[in-house]
């Protein structure tokens, strides 16, 4: 058959991982996966335990998003509903060992990342894949729907709320200046919806230092090849300084401090006002709050917990994640974390 009439792979139908039946059985295992009955006596005793010459503290917030929640319980339930057949996972659910080592024992093999055990290339319309909780970039989610495997979504909500901002972007030639890790799975799979349908540009910025340089630029024009340099694999195919800093956008990896993305963007917004003016520069550039509320939640308690009076520790502690299933006022599962030396 030649290559011209090879049919094009049936797309999976649709199913309801989420049932009653098989979230009740979810909920068991995960629930004996990571219950922490240590993390219940803390809360339980306002979140402060003492043994001898060391106090445990817990932060207000703490543990596992609903997000995260919603990405295990898919992956949990994948495993059963799809009993028959061969399940895989673009690299880690989520960077948490425990989890991740909860769904290899499970028997969901990973297709990216270290510790690959296949290729996608050896996937067949039979298997399933499941897609983690950052998302994944879109030349990958095209080669598994090439292959016709049923695909089990797990990408939390808020980071497809910065895919929006950034197509958005891309329709009107905007480029989106994404605040992140430029290896990171949740930042690759931003930077891939920014190119839109081959209009857009992107240029990842990590630090304040890398901010200041693209503010530099901006300001006053600069080494074009200096710049290509300095952000190596951070820029989209084609990124050309002097032409795609005209208009930006800032956008953000969801877990970043929101305290620094947004000194990414006041720097940014500065940087244009002062090329361009007032009246130009508010056309030529823009900014949307897409710091995900969980992580801004957790990452304020931390610091209040820090800057606690009295609240120094006798000896210091390694955190570790664990799914605390006490029930919350929403009915939904709390999570915490587990101190241990």
């Amino acid at each position: 058959m030649s290559a011209e009439s090879t049919p094009a792979p049936v797309k999976p139908r649709k199913i309801n991982l989420r049932t009653p039946d098989v979230m009740a059985k979810v909920q068991q295992q995960v629930e004996s996966h990571y219950r922490s009955v240590v993390v219940e006596r803390i809360r339980a005793n306002g979140g402060i335990l003492s043994v001898r010459d060391t106090t445990v503290r817990l932060a207000k917030q703490f543990g596992f998003c609903y997000g995260v929640e919603r990405a295990i319980d898919l992956a949990y339930a994948a495993r059963k509903v799809f009993a028959g057949s061969r399940v895989f996972i673009l690299g880690e659910i989520i960077h948490n060992p425990l989890v991740n080592e909860q769904i290899a024992a499970m028997g969901i093999k990973n297709l990216l990342g270290n510790g690959r055990e296949a290729e996608i290339d050896e996937l067949t319309a039979e298997d399933v894949v499941i897609v983690p909780a950052f998302g994944t970039d879109l030349i990958t989610l095209k080669k598994i729907q090439d292959r016709g495997c049923q695909i089990v979504d797990t990408t939390c909500g808020d980071v497809m709320s910065v895919w929006k901002r950034v197509r958005q972007n891309a329709v009107e030639q905007v480029t989106s200046i994404i605040h992140g890790k430029a290896e990171h799975e949740e930042t690759k799979a931003t930077a891939s919806r920014a190119l839109g349908l081959g209009r857009g540009h992107y240029l990842i910025v990590l630090t304040l230092k890398d901010t200041d340089y693209v503010c530099d630029y901006i300001r006053h024009g600069g080494n074009k090849q200096e710049f290509l340099d300095r952000f190596k694999d951070a820029y989209s195919p084609g990124f050309d300084p002097d032409a795609h800093l005209e208009a930006v956008g800032v956008a953000n990896q969801t877990t970043m401090l929101r305290g620094e993305t947004e000194e990414v963007q006041r720097r940014i917004r500065a940087a244009i006002l002062d090329r361009d003016g007032p009246e130009l520069g508010s056309k030529s550039f823009r900014f949307f709050d897409t710091i995900c509320g969980a992580t801004q939640e957790r990452q304020d308690a931390l610091s209040g917990l820090l800057h606690e009076k009295n609240g120094s520790f006798a000896r210091c502690w390694r955190i570790q994640q664990f799914q605390h299933l006490a029930p919350r006022g929403d009915g939904r599962r709390q999570t915490s974390n587990l101190f241990r030396p």
